[in-house]
């Protein structure tokens, strides 16, 4: 059965501060913990006031200290702005602290914009280097071998899985090639997924990790009680989106009740392809949906992001979706 996973953005709301948003990214994987998901994902973002999960293993850690059984990782770091073996010793630190709980997602974005790239010294040839990035890592991680001078301590031998992120075929291919699990962007960038799902499984090498092909892929998720509420929160990501293609990234927006009054007809076609993969209503309207996109893709797990401007519609949303999960599963209400 299709696993449930949670990524979060660590939102900061309007009116609020980071501290605010990682508290309550905490006391959402503790519910997300108790509603059965599958695993907790933070990602790497620089230089955005919405975001609060800029220095990604710290705040992996606080979530980590804050629950006890879900796997808890980051969608992703982003390893070009980083030398692989700071990134091992960061990760092996938390496998050490949480063992058997950690994940570490790949990407080779920057995570940021073009100016902030160069606040990060980062070149942005190093984007190349990415394959072979990911190579060192995986080896820093990996037990030690007869010669070995430079160790990841701690870090050696903690065995972190690592998971290749994408929007697109490269990621697929890297995948693929290196026996990894791969994520797939389709929350924000789907034009590609068919495409790359197939890549992936069609090319995949067995590793040491992994004997077979394993499929993450990422949907909005907004659910409420009502079709009207679940519509009225959704115009929060609507909002965020278009916000994106106008290049005013703000602080996470309160739902408004018409997003018709607040984007242009073509604001709204980008959006909407943007978001083609959003799945927004009620535990009885969104399982046939879902299960038939989970039958298209043929996803072994999905990864929810929802960006709801109120924390507890936040996690109400998360706790339909568990109910979705269990109805797809068959168990109905139990």
């Amino acid at each position: 059965m299709t696993k449930f996973s949670v990524l979060d953005l660590a939102p900061v709301r309007e009116g609020s501060d980071p501290g605010d948003a990682l508290r309550h990214s905490r006391a959402l994987a503790q519910r997300a913990e108790a509603f059965g998901y599958e695993r907790y994902w933070l990602a790497e973002h620089h230089n955005m006031i919405g975001i609060a999960s800029a220095a990604t293993s710290v705040a992996i850690g606080y979530v980590a200290e804050g629950t006890e059984t879900i796997r808890v990782g980051a969608g992703g770091v982003m390893l070009p702005n980083h030398s692989p073996l700071i990134i091992a010793e960061q990760f092996g630190t938390l496998a050490s602290l949480y063992p058997g709980r950690i994940d570490l997602g790949l990407g080779r974005a920057p995570g940021t914009d073009q100016h902030t790239m160069r606040a990060l010294r980062r070149n942005p040839m190093v984007a190349e280097n990415f394959p072979q990035d990911v190579l060192e890592l995986q080896a820093l991680l990996g037990p030690l071998q007869e010669g070995q001078y430079i160790q990841a301590v701690p870090g050696t031998d903690t065995n972190v899985p690592l998971w290749i992120l994408g929007s697109s075929l490269f990621g697929a291919q890297l995948a693929a090639a290196l026996g990894l699990p791969y994520a797939f962007a389709s929350h924000f960038a789907p034009e590609a997924l068919f495409q790359a799902l197939d890549t992936y499984r069609d090319n995949f090498q067995p590793s040491a990790q992994l004997d077979r092909p394993h499929a993450m892929v990422g949907i909005i998720g907004v659910a409420a009680d009502t079709e009207e509420e679940a519509k009225y929160l959704f115009t929060t990501p609507q909002q965020q989106s278009v916000n994106l293609f106008r290049g005013t990234r703000g602080r996470l927006r309160p739902p408004i009740d018409d997003i018709e009054d607040y984007w242009t007809p073509a604001e709204k076609m980008r959006v909407s392809a943007m978001q083609s993969c959003a799945f927004v209503g009620t535990a009885d309207s969104i399982p046939e949906r879902l299960a038939a996109f989970i039958e298209r893709t043929g996803a072994n797990e999905l990864m929810i992001a929802s960006s709801i401007f109120d924390p507890e519609a936040r996690v109400h949303s998360y706790e339909i979706f568990s109910q979705v999960r269990r109805t797809l599963q068959g168990d109905g209400d139990a």
